[in-house]
């Protein structure tokens, strides 16, 4: 007697969890304008990473975005202005589960702890020497999965710039000038000669940043190493999986997809999706924003 007790009681708080794990429509993982929902009989802002119920109603201001993300793990860009039923919202996306569920949940649960510990820190937040070049990749050596890496900075140093690429003998493969604070680099290119079989010194390429005036002024050095095959061949099929479910390239799209590489440690990656997607959607802040906490939490920008 016991035991069924015990077994319904699982049962049915199993149930429960269900039922309160999907007691939304979609989450918002972007937001533009001066976008509402209502719900009951109130109209509030929408914010970033709330949750908009089936028997809600939403009101998009001119020129406004919505990036959402249903129950179900698909994404939705809504951009009209007008009034939408949220019911009517889900009607747009197709059936089925998804795999994308966990790399949004990710992004969100990692950006609300990323703000609350930066608004419960005390004392004087280090920012890092203006002066300097300060590179916005990580300091310790990390794997890239893609072909490109997006190497940005910060300084008050004057451009032009020229990044300096070598191997790890330290032997020059090229010098790019460039008068932006940003560029970007194909490992691929042969001219680099990354990850050649047998030769060692091609496994990773170190990048360093210099003012072209004053070569004193510089970055410190940077490794992008090459991902094991083994590594490469089983994120590559999951990464198949969950470019299935979101194969159309928008700014949503790349958000996931950096949740995917940051969630796997490939940060050379993400900072690639975050870029892409902040190109995709200049006007669209929250993609900036989420970028922005996702250099802090990897120490990456301070």
């Amino acid at each position: 007697m016991k035991t069924r007790k015990l077994t319904a009681i699982v049962a049915l708080l199993f149930i429960t969890s269900i039922a309160f794990s999907q007691d939304y429509a979609f989450k918002v993982m972007a937001n533009k304008g001066s976008n509402e929902v209502k719900t009951g009989d109130t109209w509030q802002p929408i914010k970033t990473g709330s949750s908009l119920k089936s028997s809600d109603e939403v009101k998009l201001a001119d020129n406004a975005y919505l990036g959402l993300i249903s129950a179900q793990g698909k994404p939705l860009e809504v951009r009209e202005a007008g009034n939408y039923k949220v019911a009517d919202l889900t009607k747009k996306i197709a059936a089925g589960s998804s795999v994308v569920n966990k790399y949004t949940d990710f992004i969100l649960s990692s950006n609300a702890e990323t703000k609350k510990n930066r608004l419960s820190a005390t004392g004087a937040v280090h920012r890092g020497d203006p002066s300097e070049i300060n590179v916005h990749l990580p300091e310790n050596q990390t794997s890239i999965m893609n072909n490109v890496a997006v190497v940005s900075w910060t300084t008050t140093v004057p451009g032009p710039y020229v990044i300096v690429v070598l191997n790890m003998a330290d032997e020059e493969l090229a010098k790019i000038e460039t008068a932006e604070k940003t560029v970007s680099i194909n490992v691929k290119d042969p001219k680099y000669k990354f990850n050649v079989p047998g030769d060692p010194f091609s496994k990773g390429l170190v990048l360093q940043v210099f003012s072209k005036a004053d070569a004193k002024q510089d970055s410190k050095r940077f490794v992008i190493q090459a991902l094991d095959a083994k590594s490469a061949e089983k994120l590559n099929a999951e990464l198949g999986t969950v470019v299935s479910e979101v194969s159309e390239e928008s700014a949503m799209q790349q958000l996931i997809l950096a949740g995917f590489y940051e969630s796997h440690h490939l940060l050379i990656d993400a900072i690639a999706a975050y870029e892409k997607a902040i190109k995709l959607e200049p006007e669209v802040t929250s993609y900036q924003e989420s970028y922005d906490e996702f250099l802090i939490r990897n120490n990456i920008k301070k």
